[in-house]
């Protein structure tokens, strides 16, 4: 039987019909495209400059994504994104494919597909709770979106390992271009609750100030946010970077990268399929240690272990990882005003992706500088000491359950 948020929530059963095949293709391209750098001569820099170039954007445009994602209907904007973001892995495929592609072609592709995504994040961190009319279905609602991700990180990594395999990385990444139609056509189906916004618009300026507000006036968000920032600066290059790069080295490549992220994916999915029917009591004090246990993937991936030990721990880890991410969305939800969600989510996303190429590009320097197990393992000691240190602030571990809402009324009109 299908859970009661997709049986009785129609419009979120739409956007995460949407949704959940192109998760499968982003995560084909999260495993392929550090080998398709390396495939061309690319150096362990190289990757980490073009995956930075993913998240730059975030730290010029995030901010502005949200303010925009406030003011606007939000599934336009995410058509948009979508649209772009097909067309930059459609020329990537096809320089891969002619054996034209070089490691700027990669970056700059690369950097256009993070500015549409932006302006797409903000958007559906706004969106996705005008789908849900019931509260009590938004936790859920978050597990199985994050539920999608966990699915796309087991059948991507498989699927990118044999496109690779057989076709080569850039069939790969024209197969995730051919994802985002699926998510162009169930937006435009959808039909959210409107946002009742005021008639007079405030000077963007004003705007942007307003999402600051709503951040610095809850203690609890911009401490979390600080302890996401290390995470996403210091842990998460040992996914983008290190990881692939130790595959390459030392075991089998991309088989056995892929290995240990369909592994991540099988522990997210187990978490998420939990968190459909455990509601903490404490959201985010549950997230908070979940980031905590999050935080240990680094050291594990370079822990010499062999590969099917590795598999087995990061499945544990995959747990912390997918519970912080979903109740961390949950509280949010559950707090801020909808007519604010896109600003705060905003800054939630430049705090955490866009400041992820401050991490990709000193990764490889520093572990040339002191050996790829070492910084591993002290990605790991920096991210946990961050959790905890979120975990002992009174409003992160006390903050109780709630439903903010504006007042909402269904949206008649077309995307």
């Amino acid at each position: 039987m299908l859970p009661a948020a997709l049986r009785e929530e129609r419009q979120f059963r739409l956007l995460f019909a949407g949704q959940a095949l192109s998760v499968v293709g982003d995560r084909i391209t999260m495993v392929v495209l550090p080998f398709a750098v390396l495939s061309i001569g690319g150096s362990t820099t190289d990757v980490g400059i073009v995956a930075a170039a993913g998240f730059l954007p975030f730290i010029v445009l995030g901010l502005i994504g949200g303010v925009i994602a406030d003011r606007m209907r939000r599934q336009r904007i995410m058509v948009v994104s979508d649209l772009v973001r097909m067309g930059t892995q459609l020329a990537a495929g096809v320089l891969l494919v002619s054996g034209h592609a070089e490691v700027w072609h990669l970056a700059a592709l690369t950097a256009v597909f993070g500015a549409a995504d932006a302006f797409f994040a903000p958007a559906m961190g706004g969106l996705m709770p005008q789908t849900i009319d019931q509260p009590h279905h938004l936790q859920p609602a978050n597990a199985l979106r994050s539920m999608s991700m966990s699915t796309g990180s087991i059948v991507g990594p498989v699927l990118g390992g044999l496109l690779v395999a057989l076709a080569g990385e850039g069939t790969a990444l024209i197969v995730d271009a051919g994802t985002f139609l699926v998510s162009v056509a169930c937006l435009l189906a959808l039909r959210p609750r409107e946002v009742v916004r005021g008639e007079v618009p405030e000077p963007f300026i004003a705007d942007l100030a307003g999402g600051w507000h709503e951040v610095r006036a809850r203690t609890w968000v911009w401490s979390f946010l600080l302890a996401m920032v290390v995470y996403h600066v210091i842990v998460l290059p040992s996914i983008f970077v290190l990881g692939p790069v130790l595959m390459e080295d030392e075991l089998d490549g991309a088989t056995s990268w892929a290995v240990i992220v369909t592994a991540f994916g099988l522990g997210s999915f187990v978490s998420d399929f939990l968190l459909l029917r455990f509601r903490p009591r404490f959201a985010l004090r549950t997230a908070a240690m979940g980031l905590g246990v999050a935080s240990c993937q680094a050291a594990i991936i370079g822990s010499g272990l062999p590969i099917a030990a590795i598999a087995a721990v990061e499945f544990c880890s995959a747990i912390g990882v997918s519970g912080f991410f979903t109740l961390w969305e949950t509280s949010l939800q559950e707090h801020i005003p909808e007519t604010s969600i896109s600003r705060v989510t905003s800054y939630d996303y430049a705090a955490s992706a866009g400041m992820i190429p401050l991490g990709v590009i000193v990764a490889g320097p520093v572990s040339d500088a002191i050996g790829i197990h070492e910084t591993l393992a002290g990605m790991t000691a920096l991210g946990i000491l961050a959790a905890v240190l979120c975990l002992s602030v009174p409003a992160v571990r006390n903050l109780p359950r709630g439903a903010v809402r504006d007042t909402a009324a269904p949206d008649p009109a077309a995307p």
